[in-house]
């Protein structure tokens, strides 16, 4: 039997209505700077393409930003994000000097623009010979209104795009609004913590309608109090922390040690074979 595709997977998972599936990351990780629209097209396939190769049918989730730039490149992000073996990525309707969907003072471009940037994704996912699921986002609700970031999400799905998601929910009763009012649709939860949306458990999410919930910071806070505290113990004793476990071996077994030295033994090299 074939393996599913990554796409192929994740259109799996979404079509059972009993589950739930559990940007600024690169960006705070490549380049070390906040998310305010300076990341480029490459350095995000590039990331995404890297996750993506980790486990061929395990379902990549990647932010696109805006398409990062007119129909001509978002055609060329989108080809690019599924050869790189994504299964999914969200465009959103921020100009192309964007900012985080967190943050105060978010602009929108004009509908007609936001609907062919999707209309330019749509055409690019068929012209490929390939797949990806279409995740419309939209950033409309803090400036326009309810009726207008709804209208818009509407409008994508129409085009084509998979999933909705409304950025910066502000409240759960919002939350099952508009997973009611845009039902069969799945739509997605931003879990974005100390964010102005409400801070659900997958459980919760599930239970206000939400088909995807993504958690795109879960692991920034913790790595950056983790560095930050073995940066101050070896600013102030000239030592490392260590515990038992800390060892290069531990470590190169969470990135695929075993797997390397199996494949090796197969191969009959067996560069590796009294062990490292």
């Amino acid at each position: 039997m074939t393996a599913l595709s990554a796409a192929a997977r994740l259109r799996q998972l979404l079509a059972d209505q009993n589950q739930i599936i559990t940007g600024a990351g690169t960006t705070a990780s490549r380049l070390g700077q906040p998310d305010l629209g300076v990341i480029t097209l490459n350095e995000m396939r590039q990331n995404a393409e890297m996750i993506s190769n980790l486990d061929r049918f395990t379902p990549v989730i990647a932010d696109a930003d805006t398409g990062f730039g007119g129909s001509l490149m978002v055609h060329r992000t989108v080809t690019e994000y599924i050869q790189a073996g994504v299964a999914a990525l969200h465009l959103e309707d921020q100009p192309t000097s964007k900012r985080c969907g967190h943050l105060r003072n978010k602009q929108v471009v004009a509908k007609e623009e936001y609907f062919s940037r999707i209309t330019a994704a749509v055409i690019a996912r068929k012209a490929s010979g390939g797949d990806i699921v279409l995740i419309a986002r939209t950033d409309a609700l803090a400036t326009l209104g309810y009726d207008e970031a709804l209208a818009r999400l509407k409008g994508a799905i129409s085009i084509g795009a998979d999933v909705a998601f409304l950025e910066g929910v502000t409240s759960k009763e919002e939350a099952r609004q508009v997973c009611h009012d845009l039902s069969p649709t799945p739509v997605l939860f931003n879990a974005v913590s100390g964010g102005i949306s409400p801070n659900l458990t997958a459980t919760e999410a599930r239970e206000l309608g939400f088909r995807i919930i993504i958690f795109p910071g879960f692991a920034l806070g913790p790595v950056y109090a983790a560095v930050s505290a073995a940066a101050k113990h070896l600013k102030e004793t000239g030592s490392q922390l260590a515990s038992r476990d800390d060892n290069p071996k531990n470590l190169f077994n969470v990135v695929g040690l075993r797997e390397a030295l199996a494949i090796d033994m197969a191969s009959g090299e067996n560069r590796f074979s009294e062990g490292v």
